[in-house]
């Protein structure tokens, strides 16, 4: 499977605050959604990864709430969750910390079109304010 960006996948997520104290495996797998797949030179796909959440974030301006009927047809929990446009993943696809999401792949379904819209502004905007970091991992 070709990675594609809307996909929601299921990815064990290092955090930017973890990164700067030297972590480097995620806390926990939690479902992230690809903003960016691009084919490198030597043919290898970076994916660019947002992570979700169930946290509120105490800054509104910097994620995405996922409707409800989104989290049901993703067959995602029914708990609130949000998409942090802030901060991000950068890895070679698949990368050893991508993992199957029940029922098998890699990946739960797509944003519909008009979240994902929404998303990829909120990051282009966060990412010109200065305020938008990518966590680099290994492969």
């Amino acid at each position: 499977m070709s990675p594609r960006a809307g996909h929601v996948v299921r990815y064990s997520y290092v955090w930017r605050d973890e990164g700067r104290r030297g972590e480097t495996a995620g806390r926990k797998d939690r479902p992230c959604v690809i903003v960016l797949a691009t084919e490198e030179v030597d043919g290898k796909i970076v994916v660019t990864v947002v992570p979700v959440t169930h946290s509120r974030p105490s800054d509104p301006t910097i994620a995405l709430e996922i409707p409800r009927r989104v989290k049901a047809r993703l067959g995602l929990d029914d708990a609130p969750s949000w998409i942090i446009a802030e901060e991000a993943n950068r890895f070679v696809w698949p990368g050893p910390d991508v993992r199957h999401v029940p029922g098998g792949g890699f990946v739960y379904g797509e944003l519909p079109a008009a979240l994902f819209q929404a998303l990829r502004e909120r990051v282009l905007a966060l990412a010109r304010e200065g305020r938008m970091r990518a966590l680099r991992r290994t492969e």
